[in-house]
């Protein structure tokens, strides 16, 4: 069930589409031809009944197995293993998603095993098989065909971050409290995307350094060399990207600072503005106290007061009362609290 296409190819044709995975290895050995066999997440037994059959190395078929690998590229004598990490930009919900594929390089093999839906491998053969003078190259053209399909999937994606990024610049200045949440969101994004691309660049390398040395065509040393080309910008690309995020923070860390300085701002001079009133208030509340206390010793109704009887009690003490209230009026109004 995890074959998702298995075919053997002469002179760059496919010459058989074998029913079975040992009938597709004898037609191999049979024909002297090249076997290329496409898998989607396969199971353990599929995985171990290839890997029994070409000799393939047990820590790769381990990898294989496992999956959740890192991109790498190991050599074990004459077969390569080859991770990569395809990704896909979902317009719908705004993010990326990364699969998974790995790729077994012999001298007359090729396995693909897939765990994910990109990148389209399907596409690859269809490209290979339409071009017979490119697949006549043998593995290693096959191997190139997969790693251009994987860095060509990087641009879309690479098409949406920068979508996203442009979002959030606009975002930063609306005051959006989502916008730290996605800036954060999208930063995983891109160092999960750091992680994909920039071992891409090692990987073809590698295989650059060793082209002469296991006699990899000359036109097939250009066509990697091209892909190393739009792996490297891809990978200066994403650096940018998590500079400019970073950046993005800070300025939304500034921003939330100002406006928290603002809102502190505004408090104070709520606050200030309170205490002037509560000081105005307490300053009449006292210039009215002082009649008050005068009048309430007068109205208490003794029997025995002298100035019940004098004639000049009433003005004085209306007096007093006057008195001390522009007193007060005079003290409150030198301190300001008027």
């Amino acid at each position: 069930m995890g074959i998702v296409d298995n075919a053997v190819y002469v002179d760059g044709r496919r010459t058989a589409k074998p029913s079975s995975l040992d009938e597709t290895f004898e037609t191999m050995r049979e024909r002297h031809g090249l076997a290329w066999v496409g898998l989607y997440r396969p199971s353990e037994a599929e995985i171990r009944a290839v890997a029994e059959e070409l000799s393939l190395h047990h820590l790769a078929v381990d990898d294989a197995i496992a999956a959740h690998q890192r991109p790498k590229l190991e050599r074990y004598d004459d077969n390569l293993f080859v991770v990569l990490r395809p990704a896909r930009y979902l317009d719908a919900e705004e993010r990326v998603e990364f699969g998974e594929l790995h790729v077994f390089v012999g001298p007359d093999f090729v396995v693909t095993v897939r765990h994910a839906e990109s990148p389209d491998v399907g596409a690859v053969r269809r490209r290979l098989e339409s071009t017979p003078e490119l697949l006549r190259l043998g593995p290693e053209a096959i191997l190139y065909a997969v790693l251009d399909q994987v860095v060509d999937e990087y641009a879309p994606v690479v098409a949406g971050l920068q979508n996203d990024i442009d979002e959030i610049e606009d975002q930063l200045f609306s005051g959006d409290p989502a916008v730290s949440r996605r800036i954060y969101e999208l930063s995983r994004e891109v160092i999960a995307f750091q992680r994909a691309t920039h071992p891409v660049v090692g990987i073809l390398q590698s295989l650059e350094r060793g082209s002469e040395k296991y006699g990899v065509d000359i036109e097939l040393q250009r066509n990697l060399r091209d892909v190393l080309d739009h792996s490297l910008r891809l990978a200066e690309q994403a650096d940018s990207f998590r500079v400019l995020l970073q950046n993005a923070l800070m300025v939304q860390a500034t921003l939330v600072a100002q406006h928290q300085n603002e809102e502190m701002r505004r408090l104070s001079e709520t606050s200030l503005a309170q205490g002037e009133e509560v000081k105005k208030i307490s300053s009449w509340a006292a210039i009215l106290f002082a009649p008050t206390l005068v009048g309430t010793i007068y109205g208490m109704n003794f029997e025995r007061m002298p100035e019940l009887g004098w004639g000049l009690g009433y003005p004085a003490a209306v007096a007093a009362m006057v008195a001390m209230g522009f007193a007060l009026y005079l003290i409150f109004k030198r301190h300001k609290w008027l």
